[in-house]
C-alpha cells in the first residue's frame, strides 16, 4: 500500500529534534526534575506539531562503550548524559521550529530555564526512512511511546563521492535489514541534519561533516549491553561497504519518569 503524500490518512514524522545534554555535576537531580516536570512539555510538547517525545540516559558503564575515539561528531565522546528525542508532524515543521524559538525566549524571560547544564548536541533532523526487523513491527510514529529497553544513536558519514540517495538506499535496503535480523534491534529511524538557524537559542560545539551525516535511532527490545556485539559489528560492516564510516555510536536506556533513577550513576 502506498504511503500518503502528506498527513492525509495518517500521522507522519516530518522532523526530529535530537538533544544531548549534560547537567553540571552536583545538579543532576535538579536538572532531571526540571527537564521532565517542566521543560519536556513547556519547551516542546505543548507546541503545535510536536506530537511525541522520549527521554533516554547514559550511565557511566554505557558511556564507556561509546566510540570511536577521535570522533568527528563530538570532540569528547564521553560528554552527554541525557538524550531526548521528539517527533514533529509532517507538514508543520516550520511552524513547530518557529514556535520553539519563541517559546524558549519566553521561558528565559519568565525564569523557566536551567543554567547548570551544557548542550552537547541539539539539532533538528529531517526524517528520511524507517527500517523494521519485522514485517509488522512497531511503526516509527509510535516508537517514542513504545516501551523499548534501549536505544543506540549511530552517526554514519557518507564518503564525499557518494550521493545522499545512494547512501540512504544502501543503509535502508541492504545494511540495516541484515544487521537487524534475528537480534533485539527491532527498528531504525534514519535522519539527516537540518542546519541550525542563526537565531537559534542554542550554543554547542560545531559538528564538522554534518552535510554528509545520517543519524540512526536504533530501538532495542533489550538493554544495549546485551547486544553490543551487533553494534561493534555494524561499524565494521559500514566501513567494509565502501559507502560511509561510523563517526559515533552511543547506547542509552530509557529514563523512568517521576523518579530520579540513574542521576547518581552518570559519572
Amino acid at each position: 500500500m502506498a504511503e500518503p503524500a502528506g498527513n492525509e490518512g495518517g500521522i507522519r514524522i516530518g522532523t526530529t529534534l535530537v538533544t544531548l545534554v549534560d547537567p553540571h555535576q552536583g545538579h543532576e537531580v535538579a536538572y532531571n526534575r526540571w527537564y521532565e516536570r517542566d521543560h519536556f512539555y513547556a519547551g516542546c510538547l505543548i507546541g503545535a506539531g510536536w506530537f511525541a517525545g522520549k527521554r533516554w540516559v547514559a550511565t557511566k558503564p554505557l558511556k564507556d562503550l561509546r566510540g570511536p575515539a577521535g570522533s568527528p561528531f563530538l570532540p569528547d565522546i564521553s560528554a552527554g548524559s541525557y538524550l531526548t528525542t521528539y517527533w514533529v508532524l509532517k507538514g508543520e515543521e516550520a511552524d513547530a521550529v518557529a514556535w520553539g524559538t519563541r517559546q524558549v525566549k519566553w521561558l528565559h524571560e519568565n525564569d523557566r530555564m536551567f543554567e547548570e547544564r551544557d548542550h552537547v548536541h541539539t539539532l533538528i533532523y529531517a526524517n528520511r526512512f524507517a527500517a523494521s526487523r519485522d514485517s509488522d513491527g512497531v511503526p516509527a510514529e509510535l516508537a517514542l511511546d513504545h516501551p523499548w529497553n534501549g536505544l543506540v544513536l549511530v552517526m554514519v558519514d557518507r564518503h564525499q563521492d557518494v550521493s545522499p540517495k545512494e547512501a540512504t538506499a544502501w543503509l535502508r535496503d541492504e545494511l540495516l535489514p541484515e544487521a537487524m535480523a534475528d537480534t533485539p534491534w527491532a527498528l531504525t529511524v534514519g535522519l539527516t541534519p537540518v542546519p541550525l538557524p542563526k537565531e537559534a537559542p542554542v550554543f554547542q560545539p560545531p559538528n564538522p561533516g554534518e552535510e554528509r551525516r545520517t543519524a540512526l535511532l536504533c530501538f532495542l527490545e533489550s538493554d544495549p549491553r546485551q547486544c553490543w556485539d551487533e553494534f561493534v559489528a555494524l561499524s565494521d560492516k559500514v566501513a567494509g561497504g565502501g559507502i560511509a564510516e561510523v563517526s559515533y555510536v552511543a547506547p542509552f536506556i530509557p529514563t523512568i519518569p517521576g523518579t530520579d533513577t540513574y542521576t547518581d550513576h552518570l559519572w
